[in-house]
């Protein structure tokens, strides 16, 4: 590789954590810090369906604070994009999944980018940069990017098959569905 290409790979790989590393350790922070706090962090991963909640909303936190840290700083390439891989993966299937690809509507939007660039960023390696690059330790490649995406899903399925227990949807009767309100008045024709 010539040096100004490596030169564009180590500050395109800055540029990119720099990006992603502090916004998920700012949703971390917020998880902790953010209007709700813990408490409402709890309630929601209790509505959520994870069991038990109070840990999980630590938890969260926790992962998404140290995984933007080691990010930003660039360390230990692919251990926090397999972090953050598993993050989005838990998100997309508790409080994204069935509303569609935008996030706008609660899709799956913002979690499947996050995803795709904490494993682009792990392929990418974290650059001379970096605190990877001053210990000279270089991860870059095809091999930290897929231990970055299998990791991270794999722990994410670990921790839903272990603990996502939603509520059940009631589901209406089939004789409801077509039937409108019980209470509703019948639509005078114009002009009565």
């Amino acid at each position: 590789m010539t040096g100004t290409s490596h030169h564009s790979r180590d500050t395109a790989a800055l540029a990119l954590r720099a990006t992603l590393g502090p916004m998920l350790f700012v949703h971390g922070w917020n998880k902790v810090s953010g209007p709700g706090g813990l408490k409402g962090t709890t309630g929601w991963f209790e509505a959520l369906g994870l069991r038990p909640a109070a840990v999980h909303a630590r938890m969260a936190a926790g992962t998404e604070m140290a995984a933007g840290a080691a990010l930003t700083v660039g360390l230990a390439n692919p251990l926090p994009a397999a972090a953050a891989v598993g993050l989005m993966a838990v998100a997309a299937r508790t409080d994204h999944r069935g509303k569609g690809y935008f996030v706008f509507k609660g899709g799956w939007e913002y979690t499947g980018v996050v995803a795709g660039a904490a494993i682009a960023l792990a392929a990418l390696g974290h650059g001379r940069y970096s605190v990877d690059g001053l210990l000279k330790r270089r991860s870059e490649g095809p091999l930290p990017a897929l231990a970055a995406a299998g990791l991270g899903t794999a722990a994410a399925a670990g921790l839903l098959a272990l603990s996502y227990r939603p509520e059940p949807q009631p589901q209406p009767e089939p004789w409801l569905a077509d039937a409108g309100p019980a209470d509703a008045e019948p639509v005078a024709a114009e002009g009565e």
